[in-house]
């Protein structure tokens, strides 16, 4: 059988144990569930910090754990499925549920409810975390330190425009397999964003074209758009904003940026990715 290796826990030496009798491995196992417990962490493919990254692991995202070794663990993250290797110390025990999530771009952690305090980290959005008291205008994480609780949102709180939480991370410097306000590519951008307006979303842009919304007609002059569709090409997506102007973590200027559908589409087809795949909308 053909399985995806970005999502699919298996190596020649052990496998998950759902995938018994699908694959060969020498041995199988359930794994563990742990959870990050730094701002972000890069999901590498190999236990190297010089291997390629796929995507990022954020903080209080849960993970299975199925091998660990010289300072590395081999997981899969519970949030889009993807398999690949963490620094063991940037994972935990599972510890407390978290109760809510970060809703702002950024926020610090400081070590008590006083925005004067020299901050101890900070958390991107999405993140999640357990609050266990508030005092003034601060919660209290579970983890230790304190943040800002209206930078706080409870679980099951999502925003009602994603275009809108996308627009936010305009200007953010563009990193493959990036998915915080300090580097992000465009298949990040796209999931966080929908992440936090309550729809699920796969990593990839291939995976997101295939799984995501209903085909839109590509017209000759690219009318008939509406803000949120999602515009794919054969690695690239962007999400448009009006009738004519769409946003997109893009190499071509290493950043997060706003431009006319029409200028991008153009420049693209030609120089990079080829023509639009499909255009897809929520």
């Amino acid at each position: 059988m053909s399985f995806d290796r970005r999502i699919t826990p298996v190596r020649t030496d052990l496998a998950d144990e759902r995938l018994r009798g699908q694959v060969q491995a020498e041995r199988f196992t359930s794994g563990t569930v742990k959870r990050l417990i730094t701002t972000f962490s890069p999901l590498h493919r190999h236990p190297s910090r010089e291997a390629p990254v796929d995507t990022q692991a954020i903080f209080g995202e849960s993970v299975t754990v199925y091998d660990e070794h010289e300072g590395w663990a081999w997981v899969q993250l519970h949030e889009d499925g993807y398999v690949g290797y963490l620094p063991g110390e940037a994972l935990s025990e599972a510890g407390p549920e978290p109760t809510h999530k970060v809703c702002a771009v950024r926020t610090f952690v400081y070590p008590g409810p006083n925005l004067k305090l020299p901050y101890q980290s900070y958390l991107t959005l999405n993140s999640k975390v357990a609050v266990t008291e508030t005092e003034g205008d601060y919660a209290r994480l579970a983890t230790g330190g304190w943040v800002f609780a209206a930078h706080l949102n409870e679980l099951n709180a999502f925003d009602t425009d994603y275009v809108g939480v996308a627009e936010r991370f305009l200007h953010t410097p563009y990193l493959w397999g990036g998915k915080t306000s300090l580097g992000i590519d465009c298949s990040g951008l796209a999931q966080t964003a929908l992440t936090a307006a309550g729809i699920k979303a796969p990593r990839d842009s291939d995976m997101q074209e295939r799984e995501l919304g209903t085909p839109v007609e590509v017209t000759s002059d690219l009318s008939g758009l509406r803000r949120g569709d999602l515009v794919f090409w054969r690695g690239h997506v962007g999400l448009m904003m009006d009738e004519t102007n769409f946003i997109h973590a893009t190499g071509h200027s290493m950043t997060v940026m706003i431009e006319p559908l029409a200028v991008a589409e153009e420049r693209i087809r030609l120089g990079s990715y080829g023509p639009i795949s499909t255009i897809k909308r929520l």
